[in-house]
């Protein structure tokens, strides 16, 4: 079975940047991952995370499945405050958009295919129809809040990034950027309209606040060893009115089926409440 992990997080917090990047691990021909040196693991480890699986990404580091650390990561110290608020709900980070209402403005880059640009047209109407307090729209020139653009990276010891995205800023604006892979071992040759939609919208989840579902534990979605992916200094917030258990289907967790997969109720139910 294939498993396609989402992720896509900025931290920003006290010297340390730290990416989460959308993955998935899947049965494709790659690279055999460099041997990560021994003083490079003890940095990981000291800034707490788990040092089984590290994989290089480009320059980076890919780390518990789907956080990249860069090298100024690995050089900084972490002092970031952790909150970890019950342990299977529906989750938004610290921060979200304000100003509400107010229309939320997506720009796709000219050098993506038309499938990229149909799959954001999918995801904003997904988001419009649910009368929340911020809107989307895809403008094709001007200021943008929201940049989709993308770059091309194959796979790297059985890992390829399918996107990135983060998490909105303490002013209260959405997280400015989602990277979409656009190598043909990411999405096909010929890219499934309503596939890269769904990531899409999970990515756009990630911009306006939203962890993952089954952050506690990815292998809910995403199978192999329980791991939770930890607070950071961004947060996880339970959300009043949506379940104390795993939440299947959600359109934010962490591993995607590789299909069509948008708001289940419970999602609903959370996006009322925040927006």
């Amino acid at each position: 079975m294939r498993k396609h992990s989402f992720n896509a997080l900025l931290c920003l917090a006290a010297g340390i940047a730290v990416a989460i990047v959308s993955c998935k691990k899947d049965n494709v021909s790659s690279t055999k991952p460099d041997a990560i040196p021994t003083e490079t693991l003890a940095k990981i480890e000291a800034l707490g995370f788990s040092s089984a699986d590290v994989h290089k990404f480009g320059d980076d580091y890919i780390v518990e499945g789907d956080i990249r650390l860069t090298e100024a990561d690995l050089n900084s110290k972490y002092t970031g405050p952790v909150l970890r608020v019950a342990s299977s709900e529906q989750y938004r980070t610290t921060n979200l958009v304000t100003g509400t209402p107010r229309t939320i403005k997506i720009l796709v880059a000219s050098s993506l295919g038309s499938a990229y640009v149909a799959g954001t047209d999918t995801a904003i109407a997904r988001y419009n129809a649910l009368g929340l307090g911020i809107t989307f729209s895809r403008i094709t020139s001007g200021t943008a809040n929201i940049t989709i653009s993308g770059f091309n990276q194959g796979p790297s010891g059985g890992y390829i990034t399918l996107g990135s995205s983060g998490f909105p800023t303490s002013s209260g604006n959405p997280y400015s950027s989602i990277l979409m892979n656009t190598n043909s071992q990411a999405y096909g040759s010929n890219p499934n309209v309503l596939y890269v939609g769904s990531v899409i919208q999970h990515e756009i989840g990630h911009c306006i606040g939203f962890r993952h579902t089954d952050y506690f534990d990815r292998s809910y979605s995403c199978g192999g060893t329980a791991t939770n992916e930890g607070a950071s200094s961004v947060g996880a917030i339970w959300i009043p009115g949506t379940p104390t258990g795993a939440d299947a289907n959600s359109w934010m967790l962490s591993c995607s089926n590789g299909g069509n997969r948008t708001f289940n109720a419970n999602d609903v139910i959370a996006l009322n409440y925040l927006y």
